[in-house]
């Protein structure tokens, strides 16, 4: 349910506030359309709560702020602090924040703005508040230069398996590239409160894990323009890795959107309020003036993301049905699989997406140039396609034409390679001698052909991101806590939980453990979702939320300037689909989208062959802000020793490349189809599971623990109810 915003910004428009004892403010902005611009007033349903939160969210107030100096990183990391005045769960709904020690002068005690404790005399824990050097200058390891003024800031969005995150310190992780680094908890699925009357129930439910982290960023703007902190507003960037994916990439597609603003409010954020005619203001106190405050970001890096979950299920089956080989674990799979495979055609023909040649790079329609808009569709001729069950097009053409491109990259880049064991046809070790005289075509071979080791300590993190792979707990075992899906845990044997979550297993030998008859399993689905549609106390569809394509371009939506996700390419657990419509919607509204299938990389991949997280926004920085500069990639250094290990554990996919020219690789759309199935790890629905995995946990409700929620998947149960219930449970 979308409200119209009233932005009351600085660049707007200047206001100034009515006498202390007001009950109400009145301001006025400017709003604009095509034909006119118009003075309005609006009123503040509530101006002495909006003053209260400035007031208490104000670091410089809060005389519990406490500093610790990393002389190893040269570093401050500010203790946690909550980031709104009315939490629900306070111990997933705060922040830290790690500052590089060169924009500090040092720790104001007494508040008379002078360095009380400095890097010289500091000995312990300090309570006070930072004395900013803006004048100072770091210079990154890529050679990009930053100010405590400009410095761009990392949001890490934990939420692992959609989970909650506790609170915890930030890590020193970027202090030597010059950025502000922000580590913020978030409630998430299956969480439980307490509420007045000392009764427990269920929260944490779409779309209040992204609501923690939109608050986190607005406090931390917000101290920003205070001056409390250093670093830009204007430069916010959001990473994570799979569930913390999906919510670095929802926190960008989502940016500043005010459908999410009576969450906000309702946490007591700062910078978003609501009007007495039912619109929201979105401004800040700033030395008298408003200054429009924005939860948005700037850049993107997602690592397996596993967003968008609308079409994920569709999307899923969808890539396992066009390996005409692949083998469903049950015929109802199989045929389940048939019917969301075309609704995925249908979904993706009525939305009539385009891509540009230019903005992908990539000569498409094979006309010997990049300069051609083309329309992206699925068409199907089972006669002329048995090969991927009768699917082609301009869209799988695409999809193929990035997977080409990817693994050229990745071959073209081998130079890069550090600590690899790279072995001969016979599967021995090459000597030094060997490995110094390899040239590009040899590698690309080995490479193709399985014959290597990669060296752990020559490859960073999922981006660099403070710890490695994301944080945060799963669910212990497949089902939650309370009375919402049935039992199943004398089913754990058949049931089982992929590589990185909570959900049915592709090998799992029955179609539900919990329903016997399909009509019972059909009556949850309808029941479960005719809840959710209904709408949550806001009148919203909490899985509309979820659902960043809805927000990509959106009128409220302040689209991010670029992204980045990262997806291993034999990665099982989302189809490689969905992060290619995200980059096709990104960069129809004018974001700069890549997106990066790494090939041999599994779930939550790392940066490799001379890629790092730093790189890529020291370059995106020097893309797009003014007066900075224009960062590449470092010659490689050829690796002369090789590694150690004794046995080859590369992935041999030379049954699906041609590779008779190494620097000009093919493979055909069956191949890739075939690839990707051969890490299979989900069953179909893989996502909206029949027997509850992890993915419905996030649509529950406050007495419900979990809840179906997937509209299309339901109507295939119901259009398809005599062939489907005719195959349910019926595998021998």
């Amino acid at each position: 349910m979308k409200k119209k915003i009233i932005l009351m910004g600085a660049t707007i428009f200047t206001a100034f506030f009515c006498l202390a004892g007001c009950q109400s403010e009145e301001t006025t902005t400017e709003t604009s359309n095509k034909e006119e611009k118009k003075e309005k007033s609006v009123v503040l349903k509530d101006a002495d709560s909006k003053k209260t939160i400035e007031q208490t969210l104000n670091l410089k107030n809060n005389s519990e702020q406490e500093w610790t100096y990393s002389q190893e990183a040269d570093a401050w990391i500010l203790s946690v602090v909550t980031t709104v005045t009315n939490p629900e769960i306070e111990d997933q709904q705060g922040v830290s924040v790690c500052v590089p020690g060169k924009y500090v002068t040092g720790i104001d005690t007494n508040s008379d703005g002078k360095s009380d404790i400095t890097t010289e005399n500091y000995s312990d824990v300090v309570k006070g508040s930072l004395v900013i050097d803006y004048d100072a200058e770091i210079t990154s390891t890529n050679g990009q230069k930053y100010t405590a003024e400009a410095a761009p800031v990392i949001l890490n969005t934990g939420a692992a398996g959609y989970g909650s995150s506790n609170n915890s310190k930030a890590a020193t992780t970027y202090a030597k590239e010059g950025y502000i680094n922000v580590t913020c908890g978030n409630r998430g699925k299956q969480d439980v409160a307490t509420n007045e009357a000392g009764e427990e129930y269920y929260t944490g439910d779409a779309p209040l894990c992204l609501v923690d982290q939109k608050n986190a960023a607005r406090y931390v703007k917000y101290n920003i323009l205070l001056g409390n902190l250093p670093g830009s507003a204007d430069h916010f960037v959001a990473t994570g890795g799979s569930g913390g994916g999906a919510h670095a990439t929802m926190f960008a597609a989502t940016s500043n959107n005010s459908d999410y603003y009576d969450y906000e409010i309702e946490a007591g954020a700062v910078g978003v309020y609501a009007n007495t005619d039912g619109s929201y203001s979105s401004t800040v106190t700033i030395d008298g003036k408003e200054q429009e405050l924005s939860d948005g970001a700037w850049g993107c890096i997602a690592y397996s993301a596993i967003t968008s979950l609308s079409e994920a299920d569709a999307a899923m089956a969808f890539e396992y049905f066009m390996d005409s080989t692949y083998d469903f674990s049950t015929a109802f799979q199989s045929q389940l699989a048939e019917y969301l495979s075309k609704s995925y055609m249908d979904y993706i023909n009525k939305q009539d997406l385009h891509v540009s040649e230019k903005d992908i790079d990539i000569d498409l329609n094979g006309d010997g140039d990049k300069k051609d808009n083309v329309a992206l569709t699925i068409k199907y001729d089972l006669n002329k396609y048995p090969e991927t069950n009768g699917y082609y097009g301009t869209y799988l053409d695409l999809y193929l034409a990035e997977f080409t491109e990817n693994l050229q990259w990745y071959l073209d880049n081998l130079d890069y390679t550090e600590g690899w064991t790279w072995f001969n046809a016979e599967g021995q070790p090459l000597s030094n001698e060997e490995v110094a005289a390899m040239t590009s075509e040899d590698r690309s071979k080995a490479f193709i052909e399985g014959r290597y080791a990669k060296s752990t300590n020559s490859e960073s993190g999922p981006g660099g991101m403070e710890g490695g792979a994301p944080t945060g707990d799963l669910p212990n075992g497949v089902m939650g806590d309370g009375d919402g899906p049935p039992d199943m845990a004398d089913a754990l044997g058949e049931v089982g939980t992929p590589d990185a979550g909570t959900t049915q297993s592709v090998s799992g030998g029955v179609d539900s453990a919990n329903y016997e008859t399909y009509e019972e399993m059909l009556e949850s689905y309808k029941s479960d979702i005719a809840e959710i549609e209904k709408g949550d106390k806001y009148g919203n569809n909490i899985v509309d939320l979820y659902d960043p394509l809805k927000y990509i371009g959106a009128k409220s939506t302040e689209n991010p300037t670029w992204t980045k996700i990262v997806m291993g390419a034999s990665e099982g657990d989302m189809s490689m689909f969905s992060s290619l419509n995200l980059q096709i919607a990104w960069l129809n509204t004018g974001v700069d989208a890549n997106i990066e299938w790494q090939w041999d990389g599994g779930h939550v991949p790392s940066e490799v062959l001379g890629n790092s997280f730093s790189l890529y926004v020291d370059q995106m920085y020097g893309e797009y802000v003014n007066d900075s500069a224009t960062i590449k990639k470092s010659e490689p250094k050829t690796q002369t020793e090789n590694g150690t290990e004794t046995e080859a554990t590369g992935t041999d996919i030379s049954s699906w490349v041609n590779y008779d020219d190494t620097n000009e690789v093919s493979f055909s759309l069956a191949d890739i189809a075939n690839y990707r199935t051969s890490t299979a790890s989900k069953s179909v629905p893989g996502f909206d599971v029949i027997d509850y995995g992890q993915e419905d946990y996030v649509f529950g409700s406050s007495t419900q623990d979990a809840r179906h929620w997937n509209r299309s998947l339901l109507d295939i149960f119901e259009e398809n109810s005599e062939q489907l219930s005719a195959l349910f449970n019926k595998n021998e």
